[in-house]
């Protein structure tokens, strides 16, 4: 079923004066003609649309889509912090000549075929890292992508937010408000399905816009790269012990205190799976946190804590208790530091290692110049963990060469590599020729 948009009118703004205001003075030769703001146009009323999510709607969908031409604008939607699972709930697509098509994903299960028609195809997205994954999960693999909000960073704009963008190259403002709803509710209202519509019926001509603004920059190579690194991205789940990502588990001291937060995360985890609601819902980290690091004498004393909150702390008061009993008997007890390959945080590398301490300063506020210079985000140009990395270990004799393998190792890409390798092997020669400083610690 294919719902085509709406054009957006963009009305010719006339001039006049507003409501209560004095007349304008008359041009002279040393004052310009006054100018009336251009203001962005509004969407007009959408069309009513729909959700699909029988196998011959579907059928049908795929067959339009194929038959449409150009990039294949995509978006998905997911019930983070509502659900346990990180799936998408809904799908969208947008192509030239076909229209725009909401899917169902949990209602059509298998996308094979539509991603046989489109996996070849140039897929746009915006914030491609946050929608891959759901989109593989149910078998849409793009080969070829272009991000317009990666895009848009790489483009030098200050504000990269879909509706933000849209309204400064396309002149058209576009409500953003259920960007945070429950999508695995059902049915799904029309004024979301509006939302997630227009989430893709002007992707492809941001993406044109984007394009341009990078040709213009002598970007567009530097964009291809970029989006070639957001694809290869390993996407696996993190592994290692997944509760120590706990927030505000560095407040809890003493083996057997960790234990019990171990445990109370692994029963939490198993309990959100069943029921497939975000952790966060049922009890906070906050709460298994301080649960950890008082260790209540019984559930009585368990149920009385008030740091201890949230939807289920009380429902599943049994479940939580069992839990910090399992962890008072448990007899491994984890270490109180994980080894690895972490390095300090650079706060306290003036005491453990003053000489990548100084790498570290010299090389960042090289590294921020040429930021500047290029228009591009620092973050983009390097990641800080990578800079840092670097600066700890710097290759051994050191050289421009050696450094950019070291770069390369580390995942930096080459026009990265051509843009910063010289500036920081500069930086590191110049700190170990500048005289230790009072204690300035960075962060």
């Amino acid at each position: 079923m294919c719902y085509p948009f709406a054009e957006p009118v963009v009305s010719d703004l006339e001039s006049g004066d507003p409501a209560g205001s004095a007349a304008p003075a008359e041009p002279t030769a040393s004052s310009p003609e006054p100018v009336a703001e251009q203001q962005p146009a509004e969407q007009q009323p959408h069309a009513v649309v729909s959700a699909i999510d029988t196998r011959d709607e579907y059928l049908a969908a795929v067959a339009a889509i194929a038959a449409g031409t150009g990039p294949i604008a995509i978006d998905a939607e997911r019930a983070s912090g509502f659900r346990y699972s990180q799936r998408a709930y809904l799908i969208q697509i947008f192509r030239r000549g076909a229209g725009v098509f909401l899917f169902d994903p949990p209602a059509i299960g298998d996308f094979s075929e539509l991603n046989a028609v489109i996996a070849n195809e140039e897929w746009v997205l915006h914030a491609a890292s946050q929608d891959l994954a759901c989109l593989r999960e149910v078998g849409l693999d793009p080969t070829r992508i272009f991000d317009t909000e990666l895009g848009a960073r790489l483009a030098g704009l200050a504000r990269v937010g879909l509706g933000t963008v849209v309204e400064e190259l396309l002149g058209i403002h576009l409500a953003k408000e259920h960007s945070a709803a429950d999508w695995s509710t059902r049915p799904l209202p029309q004024s979301w399905l509006v939302y997630a519509a227009l989430d893709v019926e002007l992707l492809v001509d941001v993406r044109d816009a984007v394009e341009q603004l990078l040709v213009d920059a002598g970007k567009g190579d530097i964009g291809q790269q970029e989006f070639q690194a957001v694809l290869d991205r390993d996407t696996k789940p993190k592994t290692g012990d997944a509760w120590r990502r706990l927030s505000g588990l560095h407040t809890v001291r003493g083996a057997r205190n960790l234990a019990v937060a171990r445990e109370l995360w692994l029963a939490r985890d198993l309990f959100a799976r069943e029921t497939d609601t975000a952790p966060g819902r049922l009890v906070p980290d906050g709460s298994l946190v301080a649960a950890a690091r008082t260790i209540p004498e019984s559930k009585h004393a368990l149920a009385a804590m008030r740091e201890f909150n949230g939807r289920a702390s009380r429902t599943e008061l049994s479940r939580w208790w069992n839990a910090i009993e399992a962890g008072l008997a448990s007899s491994e007890l984890p270490a109180l530091r994980v080894p690895g390959e972490a390095m300090p945080p650079p706060r306290i590398w003036s005491d453990r290692n003053p000489e990548a301490d100084k790498r570290l300063k010299t090389a960042r506020a090289a590294v921020t110049e040429v930021s500047q210079a290029l228009s591009i985000p620092v973050e983009n140009l390097l990641t800080p963990e990578l800079l840092r990395r670097v600066a700890w270990a710097p290759p051994v004799p050191l050289s421009v060469d050696a450094l950019r393998t070291a770069l390369s190792e580390l995942g930096a890409r080459p026009w990265q590599i051509d843009a910063i390798a010289q500036v920081i092997a500069d930086a590191f020669v110049d700190s170990a020729q500048t005289v230790t400083e009072p204690h300035q610690p960075v962060s």
